[in-house]
């Protein structure tokens, strides 16, 4: 227990309190890192250097890197998705013609609208 005094509900705010801040370094630290070290565009200094100042000062480094590099990591995050989509739409065989002409089959047969059709075109168009 952080405090003595046995088990009171104060007790026990403080510390589900301090298991959630440790969480949620633990947590925010591990999103760093591995967006650190996923980058190639940092040289190994500077992630050494990262690394100490993540370890060193917790949620300052973890709060400098997010504020430095934030749309970074936001961006390498979308590109990562977009990766992972196009490798799965080529393991999956999935094609935009194909999709247009089942979405074409549907709308024939009644299943779908024609402004539902609109909408799941554009879709797939856009991408």
């Amino acid at each position: 227990m952080l405090f003595e005094g046995g088990f009171t509900f104060r007790n026990f705010i403080a510390d589900a309190f301090a298991i959630f801040m440790f969480i949620l370094w633990f947590w925010l630290f591990v999103s760093v890192a591995t967006d650190l070290f996923r980058r190639h565009d940092v040289s190994g200094w500077a992630k050494v250097l990262w690394v100490i100042a993540l370890v060193l000062f917790s949620y300052i480094g973890i709060f400098a890197y997010l504020l430095t590099q934030g749309l970074g990591m936001a961006e390498r995050n979308q590109a990562r998705v977009r990766e992972a989509h196009d490798d799965l739409r080529q393991v999956v065989g999935f094609s935009v013609a194909d999709e247009i002409e089942k979405l074409n089959r549907l709308k024939s047969a009644g299943s779908i609208s024609e402004q539902e059709y609109a909408r799941l075109r554009t879709r797939l168009i856009s991408g």
